[in-house]
């Protein structure tokens, strides 16, 4: 009886555990359903490319909420290395590579400075983002004077636009910073703080672990990865936007606490982030394939993050009891 329990016991986790794969299956069965167009080759393939921006971003964010944080700066960084990339190429003559190193080391740069106001000056997490979202929103405005930029480099397309045999580059760069990212959690000594201080930080206080460089890592890394998704999204559109990344941080937190990275911080996996990742491309294609209307689509998506965090505050509550 206790082993048949036991054994009870341990299927019902694993499937709490995977739960979040079964509803992308579900998802993925009733679009083909519904839609012949959905389970063509070129269809999943956009989706692919599609979702890899979210994927790419997602990385950095999931450090952040494992913290217990929050980054809304996610979407401006993305337009601001759009922007800040192409002014580079187009309007201030560098190369192609030496643009798109300077770009990522000003994300780098945005989200060191998010780490700063957060660890050092004490401002919570949710202003602090709030504000740099606000400033480099603005920021991305004043550079392109709000008229898009074109006119790159060909070879350029190929981060965006490129294939390895079948496989999208995009497709190929964000399986790469999920593994990166993986590895991050499960193989570091950093990465174990990262669940060790958004579980209890007094507690990893007291344990001797440097709470403030850990904040600094993590919105430094959420920096990167954002910068990286501009660079893709820069590639593939072939054009720098002033509102390239607008809103885009609502997405990628919904696909991250959707995977199962608890609000509250100290709890998440980046295996299931990245079925975040695929449920919110999957819904999203979709709902366009489908024709519903680009406001109920903003409805819908705002009822999955309430699912999505409610499902995580029950499941918070039954730990703790």
């Amino acid at each position: 009886m206790r082993e048949s329990e036991f054994n009870r016991d341990a299927v019902v986790a694993v499937l709490k555990d995977r739960a979040i794969w079964l509803v992308f299956i579900v998802m993925f069965i009733v679009f083909t359903v519904t839609s012949d167009k959905f389970l063509s080759a070129n269809n999943i393939f956009l989706i692919c490319r599609q979702v890899s921006m979210f994927g790419i971003a997602s990385i950095g964010m999931t450090f952040v909420i494992l913290l217990a944080g929050i980054d809304l700066a996610t979407g401006s960084i993305i337009t601001f290395v759009n922007v800040f990339c192409a002014y580079l190429m187009v309007k201030a003559g560098f190369g192609m590579v030496s643009a798109v190193v300077l770009a990522l080391a000003i994300s780098i740069a945005i989200g060191f400075f998010n780490g700063f106001l957060v660890s050092t000056i004490g401002i919570p997490a949710i202003i602090a983002t709030f504000a740099t979202q606000t400033i480099f929103a603005g920021a991305s405005y004043l550079l392109c004077k709000g008229v898009p930029i074109n006119g790159f480099d060909p070879a350029f397309k190929f981060i965006g636009q490129g294939y390895v045999g079948p496989v999208p580059v995009p497709v190929i760069i964000m399986a790469v910073c999920f593994a990166v990212g993986s590895f991050i959690l499960n193989k570091t000594y950093f990465g174990r703080y990262f669940y060790a201080v958004g579980g209890n930080e007094e507690a990893a206080k007291l344990s001797g672990i440097r709470v403030g460089n850990i904040k600094y890592l993590v919105y430094t890394l959420s920096g990167f990865f954002a910068g990286l998704a501009g660079i893709v999204m820069l590639s593939r559109t072939n054009s720098a936007q002033p509102t390239a990344g607008l809103g885009y941080e609502f997405d990628v937190i919904t696909c991250v606490v959707l995977g199962g990275v608890s609000i509250m911080g100290g709890y998440g996996k980046m295996s299931n982030v990245i079925a975040g990742v695929l449920i919110i491309g999957v819904l999203t294609n979709g709902m366009i394939l489908l024709d519903v209307h680009d406001y109920m689509q903003m409805v819908i998506k705002g009822i999955v993050l309430i699912l999505a965090v409610g499902f995580d505050s029950l499941q918070n509550k039954t730990r703790i009891a």
